[in-house]
C-alpha cells in the first residue's frame, strides 16, 4: 500500500459506509468495513467476500466494530448506547467484538476499530477499573490474532484518551484520527489534538464539520463534505505529514439515506485529497 492511499468507509450489508460498488466505480483503493451483520460473519462469507475484493483491488485497512442498541441521535443517548461503556451491554458486545475479529483475521486484517464510548472521568471509580479491564481483554484477544485496536477520538477529549491508553498498558492499542468528531462533539481544536496523539495515530478519518452554534458537548454539530468546514483539510493533511503518519487517508460520509448525494461528496473529497497530496508530498 501506498503512503497516504485514499480511502473511503464501506459495508457490505450494514452501517452508514457506501457499497462496495461505489468503491469500486470510484477507484478506491482501500476500506474501512463496518462490521457486516453477524449472520453474515461465516468462513465461506469470509472467502466469497477475499474474491471480490481481490477482483475489485480492494484492501481492506481495519474492520470498525458496531453494536445493535447503538444510537447517535443526540450526545446524550450516544453516551448511554455507544461503544463498551454502558454495563449492560458491555459484557455482551466484548463476547460479540472477539467474534468480530476472528472473523476480521479470516479477512487478512489486522486492525479492529471501535468507539469505546464515554469513559468515566473518575479513574478511582469501579465503572472506569472495568472499562480499563474490559479493553485489556479485547486487546489480548485481538493480539492473538496479530491485530491492534484503534479507538476513534470525539467522545472524550485527547488528553483523557491518552491517560485511558496509559491505564490499560497494553502496546497494540492506538488511535483512528477522526477530527470532526472533534468539533460535533464539541471537545476541541483537531490540529492541536492531532499534534497531541501524533504518535498513536495508525488510522485516519478525512471527514469535516461545524460546531454546534447551540451548547458544545450538549448539541451536535453538523458534518458537512470534506474541506468546507471548520477540519481545514490542508492543515490537516500537513499535520499528519509531520507527526510521520504514512497510513489509509480514509474518507467518512455518512450521508446513506441520499446515496448519489454520497458518491458526489466523496468524489469531490478524492479529488481534493489528491491535490493535497501532491502539493504536500510531492508525488
Amino acid at each position: 500500500m501506498q503512503p497516504w492511499s485514499i480511502g473511503v468507509f464501506a459495508s457490505i450489508d450494514a452501517g452508514l459506509g457506501v457499497k462496495l460498488e461505489v468503491v469500486r466505480d470510484l477507484g478506491i483503493e482501500t476500506i474501512q468495513l463496518h462490521t457486516p451483520h453477524k449472520t453474515s460473519r461465516t468462513p465461506e462469507n469470509a472467502a466469497v467476500f477475499t474474491k471480490l475484493l481481490s477482483d475489485y483491488k480492494i484492501t481492506i485497512t481495519t474492520v470498525f466494530l458496531g453494536f445493535e442498541g447503538e444510537s447517535y441521535e443526540t450526545i446524550e443517548i450516544t453516551a448511554k448506547t455507544v461503544g463498551f461503556v454502558p454495563p449492560a451491554t458491555r459484557a455482551a458486545r466484548l463476547t460479540e467484538a472477539f467474534e468480530i475479529s476472528d472473523f476480521a483475521k479470516l479477512l487478512g486484517v489486522t486492525a479492529i476499530g471501535s468507539h469505546i464510548g464515554f469513559v468515566p472521568h473518575d479513574r478511582t471509580s469501579p465503572d472506569y477499573k472495568e472499562v480499563v479491564e474490559t479493553i485489556r481483554g479485547l486487546c489480548d484477544h485481538l493480539a492473538k490474532n496479530n491485530q491492534a485496536l484503534h479507538l476513534e477520538t470525539g467522545q472524550e477529549s485527547v488528553d483523557s484518551l491518552l491517560t485511558f491508553i496509559s491505564d490499560v498498558q497494553r502496546a497494540n492499542l492506538f488511535i483512528n484520527f477522526d477530527p470532526a468528531n472533534l468539533i460535533l462533539y464539541g471537545i476541541g481544536d483537531p490540529i492541536g489534538a492531532l499534534k497531541t496523539v501524533g504518535q498513536y495515530v495508525r488510522g485516519v478519518h478525512c471527514k469535516d464539520a461545524l460546531a454546534t452554534t447551540g451548547q458544545p458537548g450538549v448539541d451536535w454539530g453538523r458534518e458537512v463534505p470534506f474541506g468546507t468546514g471548520q477540519v481545514n483539510a490542508e492543515l490537516f493533511l500537513r499535520t499528519l505529514h509531520e507527526t510521520g503518519y504514512r497510513g489509509a487517508l480514509t474518507i467518512e460520509r455518512e450521508i446513506p439515506e441520499e446515496p448519489q448525494r454520497q458518491k458526489e461528496e466523496i468524489s469531490q473529497a478524492v479529488q481534493l485529497i489528491s491535490q493535497l497530496k501532491t502539493k504536500i508530498l510531492n508525488i
